[in-house]
């Protein structure tokens, strides 16, 4: 029996939460804390992806004294982007997420537009679901 693969764009939270480069990351702290996420997703002003600014990259300005209103996004938010395709299959995301220690992996279009983002979180939930397909109580 041949299964579909589940592809991104089936697991992502979506719509993806932004912030723009110039948001101050007492705006971003404040997002995260009203959308009960772990990261922001930063675009330009074409809402193109730039960056990620996570709750370890909060932490780290924290531990710097990094916090204010005149502390943009753009300046602590990491740069070094792995990015999926909504085309791309579960596995090669969590491969990537494991292979590049990350938490959050931004699902972009062609043109670099967010469209969701994938999460530690949401690989769990959907491994739950599977484990119940075969796992049932007695």
């Amino acid at each position: 029996m041949r299964y579909s693969p589940v592809l991104a764009e089936g697991l992502m939270s979506k719509p993806p939460i932004t912030a723009s480069e110039d948001a101050s990351i007492d705006d971003v702290a404040r997002i995260m804390w009203e959308n009960r996420v772990g990261c922001v997703l930063i675009v330009d002003r074409e809402n193109r992806l730039v960056g990620v600014l996570t709750e370890r990259d909060m932490l780290y300005a924290s531990a710097h004294l990094l916090f204010g209103r005149d502390v943009k996004a753009g300046s602590i938010m990491s740069k070094n982007l792995v990015t999926a395709s909504p085309q791309d299959d579960v596995l090669s995301v969590v491969e990537k997420m494991k292979d590049f220690n990350i938490r959050h992996i931004p699902v972009v279009g062609r043109d670099g537009t967010p469209l969701g983002v994938i999460s530690t979180r949401d690989i769990l939930d959907f491994g739950m679901r599977m484990l119940s397909l075969f796992i049932r109580p007695d």
